[in-house]
């Protein structure tokens, strides 16, 4: 069989399964990497690496054995210098290893936000120690977030009200980093109505969007999602601006195709702040998965393949994401729930359950996500936190 593309997928969780699927949809031959065996992607990929991929050697053996149509990275953990290596070589990085160095870290992306583009963010400093945390916070004032300039989904990421949680969210910062950079961004605490991600598409024709999506956490790390997110119409044509300007800068004149989730802040008063970027499917767009004519792996899968992609729409007036979580570190394990939780559907609205398949359980760990539609937002979400709940992670 001959295929329409060899694609090696760096990093193998929920969202990498995802858009391993639909890669494979189309046709694409997909080897999985990650640092351990069996994970998600890996379950429905063609092939498997497995390794850190902070390995350099390891990272840059891989690629020149398999050989790779697209490089396709789905984790912030990785030896950014060996993609613009094998760059240089002809290897085709997605959507090029300039922004995948850029946006591995908050401090790049920052800057290129703030000083070169002239986005409106927060106001922020860098500390790698202590003390410059203490002299960040005297001058920008509390209260402010600390959080590492390596990490994912929001871990290591901490409030802090008062002088004396300084050293506490320094060292949770340190403690939940990526990479070897002991590193920490310090910016100012915005305090916000809402905040977005707002799905953006590199193609080779143009610029497109997703309907915006709303999104709640806790500890940092992403509980539910919805779709569409209300705004209005000057906030929204605001972030797709600012978007449109940093996703075109990180692709390039080349083929720096594929989506980008694009955060923002929008304050009360309308206002709306460029937070973080990241260059491949967000965990918030998984809602996608059941309320959008294709999920942003699918809109991923065929902008880096240089394929047509039709116009976004909505296929449900709105739809909502819960996610489920373990509470125990275990490798024998079973859900339950199931069909509770899928019998939810009807009356004009649906429920599914996608199953992540990782092989290890742990504390707050996603090991899967519930999907909802309905006739507004707030019972799209109330359906989906139902569904969550029906299903059980049984130990």
């Amino acid at each position: 069989m001959i295929f329409t593309k060899k694609i090696l997928l760096l990093g193998s969780g929920e969202l990498g399964r995802e858009f391993a699927i639909s890669a494979k949809r189309l046709g694409a031959y997909v080897i999985a990497c990650d640092a351990y065996e069996y994970a998600p992607a890996m379950q429905v990929a063609d092939a498997s690496e497995v390794f850190s991929m902070l390995d350099g050697d390891r990272l840059r053996d891989a690629i020149h054995k398999h050989q790779p149509d697209l490089i396709v990275p789905e984790v912030e953990a990785i030896r950014t210098e060996i993609l613009a290596e094998v760059e240089a070589e002809g290897f085709h990085v997605v959507p090029s290893a300039r922004a995948t160095q850029l946006t591995m870290n908050r401090d790049a992306i920052r800057d290129v936000a703030a000083q070169e583009l002239g986005l409106t963010t927060s106001r922020y400093h860098y500390a790698e120690s202590y003390a410059e945390v203490v002299r960040a916070a005297q001058d920008i004032g509390l209260p402010l977030v600390i959080k590492p300039v390596m990490s994912s989904s929001g871990k290591g990421q901490s409030k802090v009200d008062s002088e004396a949680d300084l050293e506490t969210a320094w060292i949770h910062a340190v403690d939940n980093m990526r990479g070897d950079r002991a590193r920490v961004i310090v910016e100012q605490f915005i305090d916000f109505d809402y905040e977005i991600t707002l799905l953006t598409v590199k193609t080779r024709d143009d610029v497109m969007f997703c309907p915006p999506i709303g999104h709640r956490q806790e500890r940092g790390d992403y509980q539910e999602s919805w779709q569409p997110a209300a705004m209005t119409d000057a906030a929204l044509v605001t972030a797709q601006d600012m978007a449109r300007k940093v996703v075109n800068n990180l692709s390039g004149n080349g083929k720096g195709w594929g989506l980008f989730g694009v955060e923002f802040f929008v304050t009360k008063s309308g206002e709306v702040i460029f937070s973080e970027l990241s260059p491949r499917p967000h965990d918030t767009g998984m809602v996608t998965l059941i309320g959008q004519n294709l999920s942003e792996f699918e809109l991923h899968a065929r902008a880096v393949m240089g394929l047509p992609i039709p116009d976004i729409a909505l296929t449900a007036p709105a739809s909502a994401s819960a996610v489920i979580l373990a509470s125990e570190e275990s490798d024998k394990f079973r859900f339950s729930g199931l069909s509770e939780a899928l019998a939810l559907g009807g009356a004009g609205a649906e429920v599914d359950i996608r199953i992540f398949g990782k092989p290890v359980t742990r504390p707050y760990r996603r090991m899967a996500v519930a999907l909802a539609t309905g006739s507004d937002t707030d019972r799209a979400r109330a359906l989906a936190k139902k569904a969550a709940d029906a299903v059980i992670i049984e130990h």
